[in-house]
């Protein structure tokens, strides 16, 4: 059964009334990683804070240590809404956020940034019970495994490091293992898969990613192929019967009369031309005595 552990999704909703401690009367900024909020061990990131152009100083600071007095943020505070990380350790890792003062006041805190150090264990496997190629529509089982006693493990689609599931481990033979669904998948998530061992303990480590697993989504069979098989040709459709519109079978009707009524005018002439009038005309053949 998949569950969600809010630890491993490092979304800080159960530290979210912490930031909710300072409830400023400036809105709150927004606050992001760069290039990510997924880092590899001993590798560089940015935290950016980003507020309103009146702004006048920042604050940025890891959520679950105490919150700082006032005067204490006005000695951490500085200009500049950027704190950068040069070597990634696993004791800065967790959760982050940030505020900024304007006429002498501050703001609220931003949402929790989850920054998250990977590179911390052995990279588990990936593999895929249903095929790596399988039809849309069709559901696919993903196995992500290891040897390591992992509390769980996390699904990962590389496209801007989307978390996809969250599933606890469970121990079957010398592994630990977990099993991810994607049901009646379609073309949208056809792509790269990753997964990752978790230690519940330490939710903001997390192990090396597994090897890559391409996923390919393709058209049902019987939509699959636009090219027909030249061994044996389609018989060319045949052409579409044309149907006047009413506006022309009007125009057809009108032309229809006014041919019909010339055809009776020229017959009407051709019978006068030949028939006797006032008995001054004869009759083709006729003899004058």
């Amino acid at each position: 059964m998949s569950l969600v552990l809010p630890t491993l999704l490092c979304l800080g909703l159960c530290l979210r009334q912490s930031t909710q401690e300072q409830k400023g009367s400036l809105p709150p900024p927004h606050i992001t990683a760069l290039p990510g909020s997924m880092v590899g061990s001993k590798n560089p990131v940015t935290i950016l804070c980003r507020g309103p152009a009146e702004a006048e100083v920042y604050m940025i600071t890891k959520v679950g240590i105490p919150e700082p007095s006032d005067r204490e943020k006005q000695l951490m505070s500085k200009m500049t809404n950027s704190f950068s990380i040069t070597d990634m350790t696993p004791d800065r890792a967790g959760l982050y956020h940030c505020s900024y003062q304007s006429g002498g006041s501050w703001s609220q805190f931003s949402d929790p940034l989850p920054l998250v150090m990977t590179g911390a264990y052995d990279k588990p496997s990936l593999s895929s019970m249903t095929g790596s190629v399988v039809a849309s529509g069709e559901n696919v089982e993903l196995q992500c495994f290891s040897t390591l006693k992992f509390d769980a493990f996390i699904l990962i689609k590389e496209d801007g490091y989307r978390t996809i599931q969250n599933q606890i481990s469970t121990h079957q033979g010398y592994k630990h293992e977990a099993f991810f669904f994607l049901y009646q998948v379609s073309f949208t998530q056809t792509g790269t898969y990753r997964c990752y061992g978790v230690f519940s303990r330490y939710p903001h480590g997390w192990s090396h990613p597994s090897d890559r697993l391409q996923l390919q989504v393709r058209a049902p069979l019987a939509e699959a192929s636009d090219d027909p098989d030249p061994t044996n040709p389609e018989p060319s459709p045949e052409p579409a019967a044309w149907y006047p519109s009413a506006e022309n079978q009007v125009r057809l009707s009108l032309a229809g009369l006014i041919l019909l009524v010339l055809g009776m005018l020229l017959a009407e002439a051709w019978y006068s031309r030949n028939m006797p009038f006032n008995g001054d005309r004869q009759p083709p053949g006729a003899q004058y005595i």
